[in-house]
């Protein structure tokens, strides 16, 4: 089994972390922050996964991650809430890219979300981590994680844990 990895960025990393671990396929996900290259170079707020492609296919993924954030504004906070997929080589670039222009069709306004390089990860502190689990039933989980779970839920169902 070979574990491919991959980073989402688009809205808050704690719902972020909690779509992408509910999915079958998925063995890891980290929550913190991503940069690129210059001029993407500041740090923004992300998750970096290990997946494995025979169980969930990338393009799965870019689905998921384009339903749970606001994947076509180009809202105020786009600098510590940068729309990406952030790749590690230049094929898994490709491939995204060509995902995100076939899946165009689906969305009644243009993508905002951007292929970046993948140049850097740090993660959040212990603290933040599995913070959809740790704080399952208080005000930030029930506004803005569970929805996105009810979401996934609905039209995901199959690739759901």
């Amino acid at each position: 089994m070979a574990i491919e990895v991959i980073g989402f960025g688009g809205g808050c990393h704690w719902c972020t972390e909690a779509v992408f671990a509910a999915l079958k396929g998925v063995g890891r996900v980290e929550q913190g922050f991503i940069r690129s290259e210059p001029p993407d170079d500041g740090w923004s707020e992300a998750v970096r996964l290990g997946f494995d492609p025979g169980e969930i296919d990338r393009e799965v993924l870019i689905k998921v991650h384009l339903r749970t954030h606001a994947s076509t504004s180009n809202h105020s906070m786009r600098g510590k809430y940068r729309s990406a997929v952030y790749v590690t080589d230049a094929a898994q670039g490709a491939a995204v890219r060509e995902t995100l222009a076939q899946l165009q069709a689906g969305f009644e306004r243009p993508l905002v979300t951007r292929v970046l390089s993948l140049a850097g990860f740090r993660a959040s502190g212990e603290r933040f981590r599995n913070y959809h689990e740790k704080q399952a039933g208080g005000p930030f989980c029930t506004r803005f994680i569970d929805p996105k779970l009810h979401m996934l839920q609905a039209a995901f169902a199959s690739h759901l844990r």
